[in-house]
């Protein structure tokens, strides 16, 4: 099961295809090769990168 980089919640919203969205921090997050990326959804509807926040291996996925 997937869990939040940020907050480490399970409750994670489906959006797309390898795509996700955190319903306890707001933040949208996708898969890529194991890695998940996260992003802020800002105003506008554009998204801002928040990877550099994070270690790699806080943002590995595994099954």
């Amino acid at each position: 099961m997937l869990k939040c980089p940020n907050c480490a919640s399970k409750d994670i919203g489906k959006i797309g295809i390898n795509q996700y969205y955190c319903w306890n921090c707001f933040i949208e997050l996708s898969v890529a090769k194991g890695i998940i990326n996260t992003h802020q959804v800002e105003e506008d509807g554009t998204l801002s990168s928040l990877d550099d926040l994070f270690e790699e291996e806080e943002r590995r996925y595994t099954l």
